[in-house]
């Protein structure tokens, strides 16, 4: 991903600044990414975390979208790793143009099941229009 993101409108620009992870979420089955980000009209960088829900975003991209199987562990490790941030990643720019992190606080964007379950559709239209791309790349990198 670019590090630097923009929205479609001005107000929505921000730049990507750090990104830690990912983390295992202690008491739920996510990944989280922590996101530094930075608009050009706030005088310091906010923290924005985004959790991956393994069962109903991550294993549904790799198993219902791209149809992955096999593979060693460590090769499904690293798969898992990719697809995850790139999950992460699209969440960030689905919470921006909903206006999640548009003011200056620390943000959380949940896995997006439950209240946050109307943008799904968002997130698995980028999956399937992405499936290629993210196929290619695997296989490219992973082999797989």
């Amino acid at each position: 991903m670019d590090p630097k993101q923009s929205g479609t409108h001005m107000s929505n620009e921000f730049s990507i600044l750090d990104v830690m992870g990912p983390y295992r979420e202690p008491y739920e089955r996510a990944f989280s990414y922590d996101y530094v980000v930075q608009r050009p009209h706030w005088p310091a960088p906010q923290s924005v975390r985004v959790k991956v829900s393994i069962d109903h975003e991550l294993d549904y991209l790799k198993s219902q979208i791209l149809g992955l199987t096999g593979g060693t562990p460590g090769q499904q490790l690293r798969v898992n790793q990719m697809l995850c941030r790139a999950i992460a990643d699209q969440k960030l720019e689905i919470g921006n143009r909903e206006g999640l992190f548009s003011e200056r606080r620390d943000v959380m964007i949940d896995p997006f099941t439950e209240a946050l379950k109307y943008l799904f559709p968002a997130l698995d239209d980028w999956m399937r229009t992405h499936r290629d791309r993210l196929r290619e790349e695997i296989n490219k990198t992973i082999g797989i």
